[in-house]
């Protein structure tokens, strides 16, 4: 499948903000939401340690900042754009704003939420759905991943 070039140049900018995260010895994850117009609302990179709030994924700041950019809670017709696939809270939280499209670099193994380990975000069983489009510049996001883990004490 052929992704469109304006998808990755979002997943670009969510990597820049990845980028950030370790150096308050976060994982490098960043993550955007956005517009139908392509426009960002939102932007987050993991900040747990930087915080000491284990919700302080990228996903959940992205979030916060375009609802707050447009004083709601409902994030209807947006994209969400990160690095990595959404753990089960990230996905809930996209689902619960109503976010219309998830977009997401490297696949999660072991706790991705968009169809690796679980797919919350197609579950029929809930009353809501997004559109999932999964592996955008996968190896790029996948590689400071693995730096992180690699140079990891």
């Amino acid at each position: 499948m052929r992704v469109p070039e304006a998808l990755e140049a979002l997943m670009r900018e969510a990597l820049g903000e990845a980028e950030l995260a370790p150096e308050t010895g976060d994982l490098p994850i960043g993550a955007l939401v956005v517009d139908a117009g392509g426009r960002i609302l939102g932007r987050g990179r993991n900040r747990r340690e930087a915080d000491a709030d284990p919700t302080a994924h990228a996903e959940i700041l992205a979030i916060r900042e375009a609802s707050a950019a447009l004083g709601s809670s409902r994030l209807d017709g947006m994209t969400l754009v990160t690095t990595l696939e959404p753990c089960a809270m990230c996905a809930g939280a996209a689902l619960t704003a109503r976010i219309g499209r998830v977009v997401f670099g490297a696949w999660d193994d072991k706790a991705g939420a968009a169809g690796s380990r679980y797919d919350l975000l197609r579950d029929r069983r809930l009353p809501l759905a997004a559109e999932v489009v999964g592996g955008v510049l996968e190896e790029e996001c996948a590689a400071p991943l693995r730096a992180f883990f690699r140079d990891s004490p």
